[in-house]
């Protein structure tokens, strides 16, 4: 009998290893302190790799206090089943998983101790198809607790955390622990986030140091770990945490937005050269180009088009392969970069688009041409690569 279990337990240690090494990159977001914004920081970090192109899942482990899935809208969403294997809910190209997701009521109480905790982490990440994946963001609890050992324990290897505090010197001292904590496990520290530094006035731009400012790039100097940069209060951060709606996607203009997009470059750096899928349309001299139409022409608004029409041409000699027409899914802030990067797209030939797309474009591998004129999706390719097209105004610049 003591036979079978050792087997049973080998079994499931090999289905985790199996799940876990089909994910490149491991990221656990903590902090010593509660309050600091730490799920706002998870959240709008994967939102920043899903939009740079990147398969990104989302792992809550806070048992006692899920909040994911209100930020993200999914506080009705049901896991389901299948082939024995649960689903992570999808949101807007995330994959998420979440003991919300698994209460009969949102309010209900978990009342756990440590083996049950381990437990159920042991579970999203043995029986959570998670499939392939380049990032997976694990938002933890405050402290240095049975979730956070837990995964350090059984995610392997995890590459590292970044690690979330607001400037005041006592949320400061516990976050020193959660650096200490890292170091004790081994466990890289990616860099240190201050959030909450400063409130920048939506009306005249005046930055008004509330906590005051400084206080985590300070102590990450002292600490001899990098600092990811400071993150403003936005009165607009809080309003999309209750919204359901990710910060980064409705205000990627802001200069918050920009904060988090370079809290992620460091993560980004992660991938290495060969990262990202590569297309068959990117052999040779072939490529893919897309272009928004409105009644068989070219849309000046690329997000309110009727459909895409992508062009495989052949750059070498100057013709055109084929044509194909789809339909694009509803627009909202990086879908339709991404959307088109999976149907092979390398190029895009739009009328006007603004510099926060263009960047997600870019991103995603994609070239991006404004300025084209109303025609035909053959007429555009065909000038486009023999050099002749002529391109106006970006109409839509902003």
């Amino acid at each position: 009998m003591q036979n079978e279990g050792n087997l049973g337990q080998f079994l499931e240690e090999q289905q985790m290893r199996e799940r876990l090494d089909r994910i490149r990159h491991k990221i656990l977001v903590m902090s010593g302190k509660g309050g600091v914004g730490k799920s706002t920081v998870a959240v709008n970090l994967a939102v920043s790799l899903s939009l740079a192109g990147h398969k990104v899942g989302l792992l809550d482990v806070d048992i006692h206090g899920p909040s994911i899935p209100k930020m993200l809208r999914l506080e009705d969403a049901k896991v389901q089943e299948v082939e024995g294997a649960l689903q992570p809910v999808d949101a807007a190209g995330l994959k998420v998983m979440s003991i919300g997701f698994l209460l009969k009521n949102r309010d209900d109480a978990v009342i756990w101790r440590g083996p049950m905790k381990m437990n159920v982490i042991r579970q999203f990440l043995k029986d959570v198809d998670w499939g392939d994946l380049d990032f997976l963001i694990i938002d933890s609890p405050p402290g240095t607790g049975d979730e956070p050992l837990s995964v350090c324990q059984l995610v392997k290897p995890l590459d590292g955390a970044v690690v979330v505090t607001t400037p005041q010197n006592v949320a400061l001292a516990d976050v020193r622990k959660s650096i200490r904590f890292c170091h004790q496990l081994s466990i890289p520290v990616l860099g240190v986030v201050e959030n909450m530094s400063g409130f920048v006035c939506p009306h005249c731009s005046t930055v008004t140091e509330i906590f005051k400012s400084g206080g985590g790039e300070k102590m990450a100097a002292e600490m001899t770990v990098p600092f990811l940069g400071r993150i403003p209060i936005d009165p607009a951060v809080g309003e999309s945490c209750d919204g359901g709606e990710p910060f980064i996607y409705h205000y990627g203009s802001t200069a918050t937005a920009r904060s988090f997009d370079r809290m992620a470059a460091p993560i980004l750096a992660l991938m290495d050269s060969a990262a990202g899928p590569q297309t068959e349309t990117k052999k040779e001299n072939i490529m893919k180009i897309a272009i928004p139409l409105a009644e068989g022409k070219l849309c000046a608004h690329f997000g309110h088009c009727e459909q895409f029409a992508l062009v495989d041409a052949d750059v070498g000699s100057k013709k055109i392969r084929s044509t194909s027409h789809l339909k694009p899914p509803a627009h909202e802030p990086g879908v339709l970069p991404r959307w088109l990067h999976e149907q092979g797209a390398n190029a895009i030939i739009a009328g006007g688009m603004g510099q926060r797309a263009q960047s997600l474009f870019e991103s995603n591998g994609i070239q991006v041409v404004v300025g084209a004129p109303a025609d035909t999706p053959e007429n555009l390719v065909t000038a486009f690569i023999s050099g002749t097209l002529k391109s106006g105004e970006n109409v839509c610049d902003h």
